[in-house]
């Protein structure tokens, strides 16, 4: 609707998915919840599975637009828009998560890493839609976050959105995946800084020194919310923000 109104979009026909059956609902699949694409972004914050198994998921919900927009907002539709800004991709992309998508020729699952491909552009096909988003249930000693700043308002786009999930192995961190959204035009992954914290013992010093390898790797896009240089400083303190829970073991 917002695109319509400014113009960007002008469909000849809306569809409405809300009566289509098996698009719905939480549900465990073996080693993995599988969240159906019309889903409300309410039911997934209220859904206690997974504030449990994914921290990051829970705090992006909390704090993702407002009640109002959250009520009726749906996961697929959320992920199909694929505004730069979104809160959900980044999160999900250091959750290993992936969507299954349906069509006339059948069905195929998609890494959400490879979903979004630019400004509003994504990787389906015209005649597939999201059915589901799936997310491995995380083993013992995994850990996620994610922490946002808005330039503006706290019910606006964020103008930086970082997402970590890592694993504690033997007072080492293992698996460490982090993810930054709206700098650019599509979230992406931040390996220059995960190889930095990879294997290693957290401390305050690491911590700073991943913060700023991120900054150094990111490449921001100026726009309303700031300059490039002003982001690519929001990425430094958000990735250390976002990783802060790792030192308490």
């Amino acid at each position: 609707m917002l695109l319509t109104r400014s113009g960007l979009f002008d469909p000849r026909r809306l569809v409405s998915l809300r009566h289509v059956e098996g698009l719905t609902g939480i549900d465990d699949d073996g080693g993995r919840v599988v969240i159906g694409a019309t889903t409300t972004l309410r039911s997934l914050e209220r859904s206690p599975d997974v504030a449990g198994r994914f921290p990051a998921l829970a705090q992006a919900l909390a704090g993702l637009a407002n009640v109002r927009v959250r009520n009726v907002a749906t996961v697929g539709g959320h992920l199909a828009h694929a505004d730069p800004h979104l809160d959900l991709p980044p999160v999900l992309m250091v959750l290993g998560a992936s969507l299954l998508a349906v069509g006339p020729g059948g069905e195929r699952e998609v890494r959400i890493e490879a979903l979004i491909t630019g400004y509003y552009e994504t990787s389906l096909a015209p005649d597939e839609l999201i059915a589901s988003v799936r997310i491995p249930v995380p083993g013992p000693g995994a850990r996620s976050s994610y922490v946002k700043f808005c330039a503006r308002s706290v019910e606006d786009w964020p103008a930086v959105g970082v997402a970590a999930a890592w694993r504690h192995e033997e007072a080492r961190l293992m698996d460490v995946r982090l993810a930054v959204g709206a700098i650019g035009a599509r979230p992406t992954r931040l390996p220059e800084a995960e190889e930095v914290l990879s294997g290693r013992a957290p401390t305050a010093a690491l911590l700073d020194e991943a913060a700023r390898a991120a900054a150094g790797a990111a490449d921001p896009v100026p726009d309303e919310n700031g300059s490039a240089g002003f982001k690519r400083e929001m990425v430094r303190v958000h990735v250390r923000r976002a990783l802060t829970p790792a030192l308490d073991g």
